[in-house]
């Protein structure tokens, strides 16, 4: 990584990053609330760390979103009626703050 990415970050990213806000501004509001929701959850309460999970995660969820909101399905229709399972499921194998706290604990002590 370049000086110049550590200081503003991956522009390739951040496009990637804009374009799926796009399309989350772009759903009905009950399915825009859900992913604003959905997002504020999986920030804090763990948060990913790695570009590759967040767009694989954020983009799954919102192809899902889009093809309910075509269907006319409610948003539980898709995601369940506990949402915070939901999206607990969908980071279970992708790396977390939590994570890189626990390696670097460990590291420490070794």
């Amino acid at each position: 990584m370049s000086i110049f990415e550590k200081i503003i970050g991956n522009l390739d990213d951040k496009r990637e990053w804009k374009a799926m806000e796009a399309r989350a501004k772009a759903l009905p509001r009950e399915y825009r609330n859900a992913y604003n929701a959905i997002k504020k959850y999986m920030w804090t309460s763990g948060g990913l760390t790695d570009w590759d999970d967040m767009s694989r995660i954020f983009g799954g969820i919102l192809d899902l979103f889009e093809e309910g909101a075509a269907k006319g399905k409610n948003v539980t229709d898709i995601t369940g009626k506990d949402v915070a399972d939901f999206c607990d499921e969908l980071v279970k194998d992708a790396k977390t703050w939590k994570d890189k706290y626990r390696a670097k604990l460990n590291d420490t002590i070794k």
